[in-house]
């Protein structure tokens, strides 16, 4: 992998991370493209998390610049997803293929297979991976992508531009993850409260 970005360390990956990387992102780069690979550390289990990742038919539901997608055929590897992106951005629509999709090892894999973008052959592959955060069950996410420099730019600016989409779709997963968890944490404390009151 060309540049490796770590969100929430300077840049600096941690030895769990980086074997992470190794085993699951696998990037390999051509000449004229750029690669790169962000994690994120959310407080909420793997299960909550991945419940929102898998579904390649819904990614608004964490990302907050999709609009609005439509899944052809059944949710399975090959399937397509046409995707209209909220306005803002240098994009309106995006057609992506299902690569990875692996409820064992929690791992999603995508291909942008077309859309009026300058992203082209674009791939990206998302890992969730258990880990203990304050002594509560967490996730590592780590997302990492390929994708063609288009004429006219830097891989540099490329990487920033694309790394930039990445940190706000993780963002996003992070606060509607850690809302779901806190709202599982409190709902049986709130039943409980209920049962105490009307007994």
């Amino acid at each position: 992998m060309e540049k490796m970005n770590g969100t929430e360390n300077n840049g600096v990956f941690n030895s769990t991370e980086m074997e992470y990387i190794r085993r699951h992102h696998n990037q390999q780069p051509g000449e004229n493209q750029c690669s790169s690979a962000l994690v994120k550390h959310i407080r909420a289990p793997v299960p909550l998390v991945w419940s929102l990742v898998r579904r390649f038919d819904q990614p608004q539901k964490y990302k907050p610049f999709v609009s609005r997608c439509v899944v052809r055929g059944n949710l399975e590897i090959g399937s397509l997803r046409e995707v209209d992106v909220k306005s803002g951005l240098p994009a309106t629509t995006s057609t992506e293929r299902l690569e990875v999709l692996d409820d064992n090892e929690h791992i999603l894999s995508i291909r942008i297979i077309g859309g009026d973008h300058r992203l082209r052959n674009y791939s990206s592959i998302m890992s969730l991976h258990p880990e203990i955060i304050d002594g509560r069950p967490g996730t590592l996410v780590i997302e990492s992508f390929v994708v063609d420099v288009p004429e006219g730019n830097t891989k540099d600016e490329t990487c920033y531009f694309v790394e930039a989409l990445i940190k706000c779709n993780l963002k996003s997963l992070s606060d509607v993850s850690e809302g779901h968890a806190v709202q599982d944490l409190t709902e049986p404390l709130d039943r409980m409260h209920e049962l105490l009151i009307s007994g």
